[in-house]
């Protein structure tokens, strides 16, 4: 038996991403209508969390248990892997016991070990590198609020971090053009870069990126793990928040999203959040459904 993860959006194909989003809507309106959908009846979800989360958490919990399954909850603290035990036996045990194992850490590297050695499938539910399940949630926001993304244009504004480069790997797989605007210093990794060539653009003027955009998107300055420097890049930074006067440069369909939680007054205005082009608080929702959706995938390819 292959056991298929999701650590990245190129795991899936284009296709099974489209169906991915398609379930997810359905799922959705399942839920909006109070119809039972437990498809995942006695399934067990084990959530790894070495990066502590709102979304991710409520999402997963709640999904796996709308599925009719039940979750897990492991930090550090309540697992040997906060105490030296390896990647390697950890995930050896864990997924003896379980269905499926979401995670979200540090470093992707440590995603990838787990993967290469659970009998489970496993879900990147952050790293250092990757966002792709923000991703699932910002596509089926995109769908029901302005349908196919693909040849359309999107930018993205601020640090080149990890959902910058999920937003390069999406351009790929849904067939879009990205466009990022960020300081000098602060592009996305060249890796993923390359990966998207002939999707992506890199550029330093958020006025000249934001033309013609049909969908905005952008994360806080600076992520978990990077308090530190939070002074530093809130300067290097200046000039490029998003604003209601920046997007009125930008497509008159545009929509905004941001991956949450939002530093208001700092990478976006006080008020966006409440312009009536943004679409963040049914991004935010559509995490649980896009992931029901995900979780439905990975466990029917366990059963084929």
């Amino acid at each position: 038996m292959t056991v298929r993860h999701f650590l990245s959006l190129f795991d899936c194909s284009k296709q099974e991403l489209t169906n991915i989003i398609q379930r997810a809507i359905e799922l959705k309106k399942l839920r909006n209508n109070n119809i039972p959908h437990r498809t995942l009846d006695g399934r067990v979800l084990g959530m790894i969390f070495e990066k502590s989360s709102t979304r991710t958490r409520v999402s997963f919990e709640s999904g796996i248990i709308q599925l009719g399954g039940q979750a897990i909850f492991l930090s550090p603290r309540d697992t040997q892997l906060g105490r030296g035990e390896t990647i390697h036996d950890s995930a050896i045990v864990i997924s003896s016991m379980i269905d499926i194992i979401m995670i979200r850490t540090f470093g992707h590297d440590k995603v990838v070990e787990f993967a290469e050695n659970s009998s489970v499938p496993v879900i990147n539910a952050l790293t250092d590198d990757l966002h792709p399940c923000q991703l699932l949630a910002d596509m089926q926001t995109f769908a029901e609020a302005r349908g196919n993304i693909a040849g359309k244009t999107v930018t993205w504004i601020g640090d080149g971090n990890n959902m910058c480069n999920s937003y390069a790997e999406a351009a790929v797989q849904f067939d879009f053009h990205l466009k990022v605007a960020c300081p000098k210093g602060f592009e996305p990794d060249p890796y993923y870069v390359e990966k998207a060539k002939g999707h992506i653009e890199v550029m330093h003027d958020p006025k000249e990126a934001i033309k013609g955009s049909h969908l905005v998107s952008t994360d806080v300055f600076a992520s978990m793990g990077q308090e530190d420097e939070a002074a530093d890049r809130l300067q290097k930074f200046q000039g490029f928040q998003v604003t209601e006067q920046l997007l009125d440069l930008a497509s008159p369909d545009v929509v905004f999203m941001h991956c949450l939680p939002a530093h208001r007054g700092e990478e976006i205005s006080e008020t966006l959040l409440d312009d009536p082009r943004s679409v963040v608080w049914q991004q935010a929702e559509n995490r649980l459904h896009a992931q029901k959706a995900l979780l439905e995938f990975l466990y029917q390819q366990v059963q084929a």
